[in-house]
């Protein structure tokens, strides 16, 4: 059973929803995965269309808890703002994703920033999930902030590299209190195992299902590889 913060899951496989073909693809990879835990970016849903579904129209969430997240966010200002609104379209929502972006070039997250945001977040009332850099120093800041959990990267959004400094994330698990999720840079389900291996809680994937030949093949190889 993964526990985060006052949730709980049977999974420990979560999925990020963008970079799909379809939203019917989507649909599939989700239902295929086993997931529980579903992360949508909030700013880039298109809320004005009347006739057309949007992402939340096919997330159910008697099936799934849907974890709004603050992609496309530069400052801890533009952060807090998204996560507020998210609460008010999830009708009081507290578990979110953070995640601020340092430049569009690597997508690194900027620390000083996520910290700030985190403790704002906290003192809200919010469940904060923050993605960060691998630096165990970092880790245990944001975990002091009361983030109920910590999601360094593997190796960069999208870049399907893998876990390129397991020392780092093996010291961010020794000191630990809260769960521990690789949130960026899984490529393989062999990558998804060996991070299991060493001790997180769950994974978190987006493109290496949606991007791949085959998505609904892929989201049942990383759900039986993080089994």
């Amino acid at each position: 059973m993964l526990k985060i913060g006052s949730f709980k899951f049977g999974s420990r496989l979560i999925l990020g929803t963008g970079k799909y073909s379809s939203l019917i693809e989507t649909k599939n990879a989700l239902s295929e995965s086993g997931t529980e835990l579903v992360t949508v970016a909030i700013r880039k849903i298109d809320f004005d269309k009347k006739n057309n579904k949007n992402l939340l129209d096919i997330i159910s969430p008697k099936k799934y808890t849907i974890l709004p997240n603050t992609a496309g966010c530069y400052s801890a200002k533009e952060a807090l703002y998204t996560l507020e609104v998210a609460r008010e379209i999830l009708g009081g929502h507290n578990l979110v994703k953070l995640e601020i972006l340092a430049d569009t070039t690597t997508l690194f997250p900027n620390v000083v920033e996520t910290i700030k945001c985190a403790e704002l977040l906290f003192s809200k009332g919010f469940e904060v999930m923050a993605y960060t850099s691998d630096d165990p120093i970092v880790a245990k800041n944001l975990s002091e902030t009361g983030c109920v959990a910590i999601m360094p990267l593997g190796s960069l959004i999208g870049s399907g590299k893998g876990i390129l400094n397991p020392l780092n994330i093996s010291l961010i698990i020794e000191q630990a209190n809260v769960p521990i999720i690789i949130d960026a840079g899984i490529g393989l389900a062999s990558d998804a195992a060996s991070a299991m291996e060493m001790g997180c809680e769950a994974v978190l994937i987006n493109s290496a299902i949606a991007l791949s030949p085959n998505p609904i093949k892929m989201a049942l190889a990383m759900k039986n590889a993080v089994i």
